[in-house]
C-alpha cells in the first residue's frame, strides 16, 4: 500500500513576475510561492513529505489541452522586451508575461504531472505542488486570469491517457470561477467538474452567465459540470462545509472517482483582497481529509490563488498537515450556513436532480427570488478614494488579518500525542498487527471496579464484563490524557462498555461527547445535559425511545449487495456531528449491526475530521473483517471499499427528511433547502451581512456549535475551549474602502477564447468591503470566527 505525502516546489516559479504598474495583476507575485513555502519550513512539514522534483512540461503534454498557436505566443515571449511584453499581456484579460514566464509555465505543468505519477504509481498517497503561475482560468486558446496553461486540466488528460482512468474528480475551491477547466470538461461525461467561487448575480469576474448554477455541462456532459455561486462575500466554514455534505460528496461517492485533483486557490479563504470570504485556514484541512476518503486516497492538490500571504501559507500548511494525517483542528465559527448559501445549495440540487439517483427522491426545486437580488438600483459611490488612499487602506486590513490570523493559528494548533492507535491485549490485536497498532496495557481490576460501579454497579458481577471494561478504559484514558489519538477494543458487551465509557468521558472534564452505536443499544445514556450526544443507526426503533435533540434513532438496513449508507453519513450524521462539534468520539458496532463493513468504515473515516480525531472504537463483532477495518481507518489509511455505491430506496430518504424536519432547528447543518422551515428573515444567519439580528460584542456573541445553544459549558482544564477567535481591532469598523480594482473587464457574452484588444479598469457597482468589515458585519449578525 502506498504511503507518504509528496510535496513539490521549485523556487525558479517565482522568476515569473510583473514588470510594469498594474494596479489588476500586481497581487500575482512570487512571495505566493516563497511564503507559503516558508511557513511548511516553519511547522517542520517540508522534511515530512518526499520530495517529488518539478520537471518542465512538454509541447505534446500542453498540446493536450491548448491550441499550437497559444503554444506558439508563448514561446514567442522568451526574446521579448519589456515593450514587447506588455504588449501582448495586453491581449488578454489579466495576465503578465515575463521572459521566464513560458518557462515557469511548463515547470507548472510538469509539476503537476510528477504528482500525479507519483500518485498513480503508488510511490505517494497523496501530494501538493506549489506552482506559479496558477491555470484554471485559462482556455484552450487564450491565457487568462494570471494562468497561462491549465495545469490542471492537463493532468487530467494525462491521467486518462496514460493511465485509462475513466472517472476523474476536479475539485476547484478557488474563490474564482475556472472557466477555463469547465469550457475544456463541459461535454465530458469522464471528467466531474465541481467549482464554488463569488458570482455575485454576475456582477464578479468573469462575470459569465454561465459561472451560475444552470450550467450543468453539454451533450454527453451534462450533469458533470457543477457550479455553486456565492451570491454575496463573507461566506465562511460552515457554508463550505454544507456545499461539501449536500453537494459534492454525494455526487462524488456517487461518481465513484479514481482520482481526486483539486484546484486549490486559497483566495476564498479569510482576508484575501479577491475573495473577500471568512473562511479560516483549517477550514481547508477539513475539505482535504474530507476529498481523502474518495478514489482510495488519490489526491492530488495543485495551488491556484491566494493573494493574502498569511492567509495563504497557514492555508497551505493546514493542507499539507492534512494529506499527512496529522489529526484536525476543530474548525471554527458558528455551524450554520448562511440564508445565501443555503438558496444556492438549493438552486444547485435542483438543477442537477434530472442527472443523479441520490437526488432522485429528493424534494427539490427552484428558487428564483433570491435573499441577495435586490429590486432597488444600486447606490454609486460619489466620493471615491484616490488610489492612494485605497492602499493605504488595504494595507491595514492586510495587516490586521495577519495580527488575527497569528492569534488565530496559535489557538487552534495543538500537539499531535506521540501514539496514534491503541489497543490492548485482546483478542483483536493479534489480528492488528502488525498494523502501526500500538498495545497498552489493561486497567488494574479493582480500579476498574470502583469506576465502573460509580456509574453502572450491576455491571462489575461479571469476571468477563469486567475484564473489557478494563481494555476499554485503558485505551480511554489515554486518550483522555492526549497520549494516543484513537483506539479501538473489541468488548462482548459493547453496549455496557460505552455506557461507562461515556460516562466516564464526562466526568473526566468532556462536555461534549458524540457517539454513534451502531446496532442494538440495550444501555441508552443520559443525554438530557447536552453532554453526550447519540445516534443509534438500528435496524428498528429502539422500543420506549423515540428521537430527540440529543437521542437520534436512525433507522438504516443494507442490503448485501446494496452500500447505500453513505448518503446517510453525508446527508445526515456529518451535518449533525459538525453542528455539535464533539471534544470526544465513540462509535460502537453492537449486536445485529444493520450497516456493511464498507460503511462502517466510511464512518470512522470521515468522523475522523472532527474532535481534533479523537475516537474510541468499541467492536461487539465476531467478524474479524470489521475489527482490521475500523483498525485501519483509524491508523489513517484509506479504506477501499467493496462494490458501488448505489443512491438509497425512496423509503429512506423519506426517513432521513422526516428526521431533518424534526431536528435541523436544533442542528443547523442539516439546512440545504429554504423552505425545510428556514424564514427568509431569521435564518441561519441572516441574509446580507450584517442584517437581522442584534450587533453583538466579542463579549456576549454565541460560541460555536451546539445548533443555537446559548452557550458552551466550561471545559476541562486540559481542553481550552475552542471559543471562535475574532478579529483584533475591529470592534471600530473601519470607514468603507473601495478596495482594488476588480481584475477584469466583462468578457463578450459567451467569454471562450476571447483576446482583449485593451485592458478594463472598471469597478464593481457598489465600494468593495474590506476583510475587517466584512467580519464587523457578520458579527454584528451574530456571526464569528
Amino acid at each position: 500500500m502506498a504511503s507518504g505525502t509528496a510535496l513539490i516546489y521549485d523556487e525558479e516559479m517565482t522568476s515569473h513576475k510583473l514588470l510594469w504598474d498594474d494596479p489588476i495583476c500586481d497581487i500575482e507575485v512570487p512571495e505566493r510561492l516563497s511564503a507559503s513555502y516558508e511557513q511548511l519550513q516553519f511547522y517542520h512539514l517540508v522534511e515530512r513529505c518526499v520530495h517529488v522534483p518539478a520537471r518542465e512540461g512538454t509541447e505534446e503534454e500542453i498540446l493536450l489541452v491548448h491550441s499550437s498557436e497559444h503554444l506558439e505566443v508563448a514561446k514567442s515571449t522568451q526574446t521579448m522586451d519589456e515593450e514587447e511584453l506588455k504588449r501582448v499581456s495586453g491581449n488578454y484579460d489579466a495576465f503578465f508575461f515575463h521572459p521566464n514566464t513560458y518557462r515557469c509555465a511548463r515547470l507548472a505543468v510538469g509539476a503537476t504531472l510528477q504528482l500525479v505519477d507519483s500518485v498513480m504509481l503508488g510511490k505517494v498517497c497523496n501530494g501538493m505542488a506549489l506552482v506559479r503561475p496558477p491555470g484554471h482560468h485559462s482556455q484552450r486558446n487564450a491565457a487568462n486570469g494570471f494562468c497561462l496553461f491549465n495545469n490542471v486540466a492537463i493532468a487530467a488528460e494525462y491521467a486518462k491517457l496514460k493511465y485509462g482512468l475513466q472517472r476523474i474528480l476536479i475539485v476547484d475551491w478557488d474563490v474564482h470561477h475556472g472557466q477555463g477547466t469547465q469550457y475544456i470538461f463541459e461535454e465530458d461525461p469522464s471528467v466531474l467538474y465541481f467549482s464554488w467561487h463569488r458570482y455575485e448575480h454576475q456582477e464578479f469576474w468573469p462575470s459569465l452567465k454561465e459561472s451560475d448554477y444552470d450550467a450543468v455541462g453539454l451533450g454527453k456532459g451534462k450533469g458533470f459540470n457543477i457550479n455553486l455561486p456565492w451570491n454575496k462575500v463573507g461566506m465562511g466554514n460552515s457554508d463550505y462545509l454544507a456545499a461539501f455534505f449536500h453537494v459534492l460528496l454525494p455526487m462524488a461517492f456517487e461518481f465513484d472517482p479514481e482520482l481526486v485533483l483539486v484546484s486549490s486557490g486559497y483566495d476564498s479563504g479569510i482576508g484575501d483582497p479577491e475573495g473577500q470570504m471568512n473562511a479560516t485556514p483549517e477550514v481547508f484541512a477539513h475539505l482535504t481529509h474530507l476529498l481523502m476518503q474518495l478514489a482510495n486516497g488519490k489526491l492530488c492538490v495543485i495551488l491556484e490563488g491566494g493573494y493574502h500571504l498569511k492567509s495563504l501559507s497557514e492555508s497551505v500548511c493546514m493542507t499539507v498537515k492534512t494529506l499527512l494525517r496529522d489529526p484536525i483542528s476543530q474548525v471554527t465559527g458558528e455551524m450554520a450556513p448562511c440564508l445565501s448559501a443555503i438558496e444556492s445549495i438549493q438552486n444547485v440540487r435542483a438543477a442537477h436532480k434530472p442527472y443523479w439517483k441520490w437526488l432522485m427522491y429528493e424534494d427539490t426545486s427552484f428558487l428564483h427570488n433570491l435573499s441577495t437580488k435586490s429590486h432597488l438600483p444600486k447606490k454609486t459611490n460619489t466620493n471615491p478614494s484616490t488610489d492612494h488612499e485605497d492602499k493605504i487602506t488595504n494595507n491595514n486590513e492586510a495587516a490586521k488579518v495577519e495580527r488575527f490570523l497569528e492569534l488565530h493559528m496559535r489557538n487552534i494548533l495543538f500537539p499531535v500525542p506521540p501514539i496514534r492507535t491503541a489497543t490492548t491485549q485482546s483478542k483483536a490485536s493479534a489480528y492488528l498487527l502488525p498494523a502501526p497498532v500500538c498495545v497498552v496495557k489493561e486497567m488494574d481490576k479493582n480500579e476498574v471496579e470502583a469506576l465502573a460501579s460509580d456509574f453502572y454497579a450491576d455491571l462489575v458481577k461479571e469476571d468477563e464484563t469486567l475484564h473489557s471494561l478494563g481494555n476499554m478504559l485503558a485505551i480511554l484514558d489515554k486518550i483522555l490524557k492526549k497520549e494516543v489519538c484513537n483506539g479501538i477494543v473489541d468488548s462482548p458487551t459493547a453496549s455496557a462498555s460505552v455506557g461507562v465509557a461515556l460516562r466516564y468521558s464526562v466526568h473526566f472534564g468532556f462536555q461534549r461527547v458524540l457517539c454513534v452505536f451502531v446496532g442494538d443499544m440495550q444501555i441508552i445514556p443520559n443525554t438530557e445535559d447536552g453532554k453526550v450526544l447519540v445516534i443509534n443507526v438500528c435496524e428498528k426503533e429502539q422500543s420506549g425511545k423515540i428521537s430527540s435533540k440529543h437521542f437520534i434513532s436512525l433507522n438504516w438496513k443494507e442490503d448485501a449487495d446494496r452500500s447505500d449508507f453513505f448518503s446517510a453519513v453525508l446527508g445526515f450524521i456529518l451535518p449533525v456531528a459538525y453542528s455539535y462539534q464533539p471534544d470526544l468520539i465513540v462509535i460502537a458496532v453492537g449486536p445485529n449491526r444493520s450497516i456493511g463493513i464498507s460503511g462502517i468504515s466510511l464512518l470512522f473515516g470521515l468522523l475522523q475530521g472532527l474532535a481534533e480525531s479523537r475516537i474510541l472504537a468499541v467492536i461487539e463483532d465476531t467478524d474479524l473483517n470489521v475489527i482490521q477495518n475500523v483498525a485501519t481507518a483509524l491508523a489513517g489509511a484509506s479504506v477501499s471499499h467493496s462494490g458501488a455505491y448505489v443512491p438509497p430506496t425512496q423509503e429512506k430518504v423519506h426517513k432521513i427528511k422526516i428526521l431533518k424536519d424534526q431536528l435541523q432547528q436544533d442542528w443547523k447543518m442539516l439546512q440545504c433547502s429554504v423552505k425545510d422551515g428556514i424564514s427568509r428573515g431569521a435564518a441561519a444567519r441572516g441574509g446580507p451581512a450584517g442584517k437581522g439580528k442584534a450587533a453583538q460584542s466579542p463579549q456576549n456573541s454565541p460560541v460555536r456549535g451546539g445548533g443555537g445553544a446559548a452557550s458552551r459549558p466550561p471545559p476541562h482544564s486540559g481542553f481550552p475551549p475552542h471559543g471562535r477567535p475574532r478579529l483584533m481591532a475591529a470592534s471600530a469598523p473601519p470607514r468603507p474602502a473601495l478596495g482594488r480594482p476588480p481584475r477584469h473587464r466583462r468578457l463578450p457574452s459567451h467569454g471562450r477564447d476571447v483576446p482583449l484588444t485593451s485592458r478594463g479598469r472598471c469597478r464593481s457597482r457598489e465600494p468593495r468591503r474590506s476583510p475587517a468589515q466584512v467580519l464587523t458585519c457578520n458579527q454584528s449578525a451574530g456571526v464569528g470566527l
